[in-house]
């Protein structure tokens, strides 16, 4: 710290840092940062020398983003991140959102994201449609279980149209709806950010992603409210 005296014209003070602030600084970084690079060595060495599988739950991919996970869809190449299910309206609105953790199969996460609808609105969507992901036998089964009069899968996956939907007529407007929301998803990923997270550390993921979809719904009602 040095003071001003009278004879600098001046008033107040000013601080110089310490020359062992850096090293502190770069102390706490490297006493946070330790038990992440040591898995970080432990994972590299059972993958590398080891020959072993490692599970990409036990994996680190970022070091300043530990919390990123590993996503493989298909044949597709690996994104780090996390996976998102999005159940949206008739209008287009986003009306649920879900940051899942880990790579879960999209089949898992049909039932669980059903639910939460009918438990926020009180009832079942008399018609739906979805990815072919989440496409099976029982989710189809449980769909229509839970009242959903017509459930129509992108992709088949071995089902018969007419025991998802009433007609085929019905199928294809259900499946055209589902092509509609995709362009909101490529939407939402252009123009309001949802393709990379530039905020730090997961809760700031979430707020982010959020923050997004909520900017997309208030754009999308101000058009429907004119329209």
């Amino acid at each position: 710290m040095r003071s001003n005296s009278p004879g600098d014209g001046q008033g107040g003070f000013s601080t110089i840092a310490s020359s062992s602030q850096p090293a502190q600084l770069l102390k706490a970084a490297l006493t946070r940062h330790r038990p992440l690079i040591e898995q970080i060595i432990c994972q590299t060495e059972r993958r590398v020398l080891g020959g072993e599988a490692v599970p990409a739950s036990q994996k680190i991919v970022s070091l300043f983003e530990p919390h990123a996970d590993i996503i493989v869809k298909g044949s597709r190449d690996a994104q780090y991140g996390h996976k998102l299910n999005l159940v949206a309206g008739r209008s287009g609105l986003i009306l649920d959102l879900v940051v899942e953790t880990g790579n879960p199969p999209d089949s898992e996460r049909f039932l669980p994201m059903l639910d939460r609808h009918i438990a926020f609105y009180g009832s079942p969507p008399r018609q739906a449609a979805a990815d072919g992901g989440y496409a099976s036998l029982d989710n189809l089964n449980q769909a229509k279980a839970r009242g959903v009069r017509d459930m129509a899968f992108h992709k088949k996956a071995g089902l018969i149209i007419e025991d998802m939907v009433k007609s085929r007529w019905v199928y294809r407007k259900l499946r055209n709806f589902r092509a509609g929301i995709e362009a909101g998803i490529s939407c939402l990923k252009r123009a309001y950010g949802l393709a990379r997270c530039s905020w730090r550390g997961v809760a700031r993921f979430r707020a982010y992603v959020r923050s997004s979809v909520v900017a997309y719904n208030l754009a999308l009602f101000c058009r429907l409210r004119a329209a």
